[in-house]
């Protein structure tokens, strides 16, 4: 026992978990916080966006590629709230962060002290926060804090991962108390739950059996990782792998076996070879309504004719879209391990398989390469949308990392983006809210400094965080974005073309007067900000700047017209109930369950 202050406690709790990074925003609720802090700077980096929302994409782009996470600190009302969107985001995609929250002081609660919410209860933050975290803690004395720090940590971090809440009325910071020390938790994948010995029989039978199986992966795969494991499994058997974007790089996206995406957005091979499977293992995927064609069957998958076992760590995801044949609650690589030791105990051997099956697929992928190939070929101004993907695949190095915000220019890159590594593709999935994108590049270079991180975000999308480009300069983290700049809320206004016989109203960005497309200059913007700023409209010249964008190790931002009138081509579905969903662009047209 000894006597200490709760801020001091908070500092040394973050020294002895680990965590490397606090992103946070000053406050008036916070600042005998940011005192005890500055004792531990040496260990525990304050990095200070210029927004709270901006601080949580930051946290949550550090865990997806270091898987470790990292704290947010924001200040009593407005400056916490700014978190709850980044906060959604990263629970909706199982982001590990330790968000602290500052709160009116004890002796004031339900007084209606500056900034508390009080309307139904007392310093009832945690009423606001609650939807969008694992769990919310609110220790109202000094004694209370390492319990709740260390049940935080563990909740963060065990079963499927989340961001959890540490709301802390100020007061805490300052005040002393004679308090008992709590272990270290025990940290991301390190305690795996496994299946029982007659499920793994079960699929092992099924997956022998089965004339045309597929495997498909999610985040969880990501999360628990699992590639190794993954690889070994497909190539034993031969059995092809459909990935969501979160799962993208588990196996490299240029193998043989690899399928890429699924849904709307998909590969043709991918939604064929979903719908006419006999056998679904799917491994931490949750079956959003993106990944199944907002589940009509016959589209991309066709459940229950379709065999499937579902693996996933969070209870709550098996059989929440589709019922399974057999659900199994299991982490991803403790699960594969233990298939492959099955198969190592029944002597099942390398070798090929499902010679007809894989006949098809490969038939599928000619004629959807054949479909696409002109537009990667073809150079235009405005660039076409492909040109994009495909000079970023051409100049990007393996290890790259990219993140991508919710918009139009997402669709392309979940279709025909080929991530090589795990870890590598950081999605706003979930949620999809714009601004991850641009945001969590920065905690994603802080977390991987040596390798380049390349944020391609929406014109829509970054002009709700341009401030990223003070947090680059301020701190020296070497980003690139790349702004797809087509003028418009490019995703939907196609929908308007799509559904709404093109009346356009609200989605296109124009000038007041003149009715011309409008957008800032962004190069002008970065420069403006410190950082190196360039504006292409040939798509002869974008892998040149990108090149040279990587070579400089600076901030830089690339401005590049993109067509807005080219869009994905849909090979499934996606419906806005009740409006009938459109055919596929690609492939004879499909009837449920056809």
């Amino acid at each position: 026992m000894s006597k200490r202050k709760g801020g001091d406690l908070i500092a040394e709790f973050l020294v002895k978990e680990k965590i490397p990074y606090v992103f946070g925003i000053c406050g008036h609720g916070n600042v005998g916080l940011l005192d005890s802090l500055y004792d531990v700077k040496d260990e525990v980096k304050l990095v200070s966006p210029r927004h709270e929302q901006t601080a949580a994409h930051m946290a949550d782009g550090f865990f997806r590629v270091k898987h470790q996470p990292a704290a947010t600190l924001t200040s009593t009302g407005p400056g916490s709230a700014n978190l709850i969107m980044g906060l959604a985001v990263a629970q909706t995609d199982s982001s590990a962060i330790f968000s602290i929250t500052a709160n009116v002081p004890t002796s004031q609660f339900n007084r209606g002290p500056f900034q508390e919410l009080n309307q139904h209860h007392q310093a009832d933050f945690n009423n606001v926060i609650k939807p969008v975290v694992k769990r919310s803690f609110q220790p109202t004395r000094v004694e209370m804090l390492p319990l709740a720090m260390r049940q935080a940590a563990q909740t963060m971090t065990n079963g499927r991962p989340g961001p959890v809440n540490l709301d802390v009325p100020y007061n805490l910071f300052v005040e002393e108390a004679e308090v008992k020390e709590e272990p270290a938790s025990s940290g991301l994948n390190t305690r795996r739950s496994g299946a029982s010995e007659a499920d793994i029989s079960t699929t092992v039978d099924w997956l022998l059996a089965a004339e045309r199986p597929v495997l498909f992966i999610g985040h969880g795969v990501t999360l628990s990782e699992a590639g190794d494991e993954l690889v070994a499994l497909a190539e034993r058997l031969s059995i092809p792998v459909i990935s969501s974007p979160n799962g993208m790089g588990c196996m490299d996206m240029r193998h043989e076996l690899s399928l890429g995406f699924i849904g709307r957005n998909g590969a043709y091979a991918s939604n064929q070879a979903g719908r006419h499977s006999d056998l679904v293992l799917a491994v931490g995927a949750r079956f959003d309504d993106r990944s199944a064609s907002s589940w009509i069957p016959g589209y991309s998958w066709n459940f229950p004719q379709t065999k499937l076992v579902h693996v996933d760590v969070d209870h709550a995801e098996i059989g929440r879209n589709y019922p399974p044949d057999l659900g199994i609650l299991a982490d991803a690589r403790a699960f594969l391990r233990q298939v492959l030791n099955e198969l190592d105990r029944r002597n099942v051997g390398n070798g090929p398989r499902l010679k007809d099956w894989h006949k098809d697929i490969a038939d599928w992928a000619a004629q959807w390469q054949k479909f696409i190939a002109p537009g990667f070929e073809m150079h235009s101004s405005p660039i076409r949308p492909e040109r994009i993907v495909a000079d970023c695949r051409k100049v990007l190095p393996d290890d790259a990392i990219i993140t991508l915000d919710s918009g139009i220019h997402h669709n392309w890159f979940m279709q025909f983006w080929e991530a090589r590594r795990p870890q590598t593709m950081l999605n706003t999935w979930g949620y999809s809210g714009m601004g991850f994108g641009p945001s969590s590049a920065l905690g994603a270079k802080l977390a991987a400094p040596d390798r380049p991180v390349v944020s391609i975000c929406g014109d829509g999308g970054f002009t709700m965080v341009p401030h990223v480009l003070c947090t680059a300069v301020e701190y020296n983290i070497p980003v690139v974005w790349v702004v797809w700049n087509n003028f418009a809320w490019g995703a939907i206004r196609d929908l308007q073309y799509a559904y709404f016989d093109g009346r356009e109203y609200g989605t296109a960005f124009y000038h007041g007067e003149n009715q011309q497309p409008y957008n800032p200059d962004f190069a002008a913007w970065a420069r403006a900000a410190g950082v190196d700023g360039y504006t292409v409209t040939r798509s002869q010249d974008f892998a040149g700047v990108l090149e040279k964008a990587i070579a400089s190790n600076r901030p830089v931002l690339i401005d590049v017209h993109v067509d807005a009138n080219i869009r994905p081509p849909a090979t499934g579905a996606w419906e806005l109930p009740p409006i009938p969903p459109k055919q596929p662009a690609f492939g004879e047209p499909w009837s449920p369950a056809g």
